[in-house]
């Protein structure tokens, strides 16, 4: 009866004891309990004294516990992560067994999303997938200033700095490939899917690679047609596009929990200190070498390894350069070398009119994919001639 109530047990003692007229021995013999617990019941309180030690030495001190629950309340990061962004925001090093403790006895639940049957249900098989087989891809608005201090906010409107950003993560590994530029528009997001297919085929990914993406206006706005016509056109480069339903942005949660990331450890930090784009631009490839090579991740299937870690994990015979994608600006892609992306239409029917002078380096680029032979250039010499002239 204890385990049910101690209060109602401790109240039953007392009850019979009064019945017995407060004979101590009596009610130990009925209830078949120690005369010492009796007495407990009569002489102290009804309910169980505190078991909390006087003095304990180890114990996290005060001001450290409430800066890990404020932290935890303000992120909603849980211990694993929790331990790591302490370290790195504060230098200080915590225990995961500490700061669970530390958070359950503060009350700090964890957020948890479930199906409808109350069960919990990974998006992908992360044990697996191979390497750049399943990538997330998605833009984000630099300027919003409702995830920037305002200050850094009117920095990158006054000194015109980039708007978007184009992020295409991994899955298996976490690797991010990024570009900016200062306008949305599907011709770019053709360009930066094909830009970046190239520079993984150049680097020996052979494997069929999937790529979720959102109905945004800048790939194929929700359209069944467009993005038929989209997988038609990179079908040759072993692609496949896949769009997500409306509304369902837990499909993209990796990709936007990268969002995160860059407005916390990237633009909120080194934003201010870029006076032009070329400073930006630096900055950036700086922020993103950091994240494919020596931040750790802890999400599912990462253990707290990089990116590059769980390449080399995965014992592939993908070159880790394959991770120092240089990140450039469109427009000045298509300033330099043109639309990238026709050289995947010249097989198709019909006579094609340009309607502007295209670059040399262009139409060089367009020759070569029209004559394709064995005896010229590889196809890794062609990427490289691509992007040294981004740079």
């Amino acid at each position: 009866m204890r385990k049910i109530s101690p209060f109602k047990t401790r109240e039953l003692v007392r009850k019979v004891l009064e019945r017995v007229n407060y004979n101590v021995s009596l009610t130990s013999r009925i209830l078949g309990i120690s005369r010492r617990t009796v007495r407990r019941a009569r002489d102290g309180p009804l309910e169980d004294r505190s078991r909390k030690p006087h003095h304990c030495p180890r114990r996290t001190p005060k001001f450290l516990e409430e800066l890990i629950v404020k932290e935890a309340r303000r992120t909603g990061f849980r211990a694993r992560n929790l331990a790591s962004y302490m370290e790195r925001k504060y230098g200080l090093r915590f225990k995961e067994s500490t700061i669970k403790v530390i958070l359950r006895r503060n009350g700090v639940s964890k957020r948890r999303r479930k199906t409808a049957k109350g069960t919990y249900r990974a998006l992908y098989d992360y044990e697996a997938l191979l390497p750049f087989q399943e990538f997330q891809l998605d833009t984000k608005h630099l300027l919003d200033k409702y995830s920037l201090p305002k200050e850094v906010y009117e920095h990158i409107k006054r000194r015109r700095l980039p708007l978007y950003e184009w992020n295409m993560i991994d899955i298996a590994t976490r690797a991010r490939f990024t570009a900016y530029s200062y306008e949305l528009s599907s011709v770019f997001g053709m360009m930066f899917i094909v830009m970046v297919v190239l520079w993984l085929r150049a680097h020996n990914v052979r494997n069929p690679i999937r790529i979720r993406i959102d109905n945004g206006a800048e790939f194929t706005s929700g359209s069944k047609r467009k993005l038929k016509e989209y997988n038609e056109l990179l079908k040759p480069l072993g692609v496949e596009l896949e769009t997500i339903p409306p509304g369902a942005k837990h499909l993209m949660a990796m990709v936007e929990a990268s969002h995160r990331a860059d407005d916390e450890w990237f633009l909120m930090i080194h934003a201010e200190r870029c006076k032009n784009r070329e400073e930006f631009l630096l900055r950036a490839q700086r922020w993103q070498d950091t994240w494919n090579f020596f931040r750790a991740h802890h999400g599912k299937g990462m253990k707290g390894r990089t990116p590059f870690m769980k390449l080399k994990e995965k014992s592939s015979i993908i070159h880790h350069h394959v991770l120092l994608y240089p990140v450039v600006l469109m427009e000045d892609v298509i300033g330099k070398v043109g639309i990238i992306t026709d050289i995947l239409r010249v097989n198709q029917g019909g006579k094609y009119v340009f309607t502007k002078c295209l670059s040399r380096r262009y139409n060089e680029m367009l020759i070569f994919s029209v004559n394709m032979a064995p005896r010229s250039k590889t196809l890794k010499s062609m990427i490289n001639e691509l992007f040294t002239c981004t740079r």
